[in-house]
């Protein structure tokens, strides 16, 4: 199974996005995405973006993630 995570994209260089993952900031190729910009929710897999996301589903699903790691740690 693969997981893409959703992230938003806090610089724009090129082809290259950083993008913030919950504080944690990683740059990725963002080639499948011309259209996102600064702000936008992006889906990232394997170190590109996929997708862009509304924010609703973009928290949504880092809210599921946070339920599932408490889960796991008990």
């Amino acid at each position: 199974m693969c997981l893409a995570i959703p992230g938003k994209v806090v610089e724009l260089n090129g082809a290259e996005a950083l993008v913030d993952f919950g504080g944690n900031r990683v740059r990725v190729a963002a080639v499948f995405t011309p259209e996102a910009r600064c702000g936008d929710w992006v889906l990232v897999h394997a170190g590109f973006t996929i997708s862009t996301i509304d924010e609703a589903e973009a928290l949504t699903t880092w809210e599921y993630l946070r339920d599932f790691d408490a889960e796991v740690r008990l």
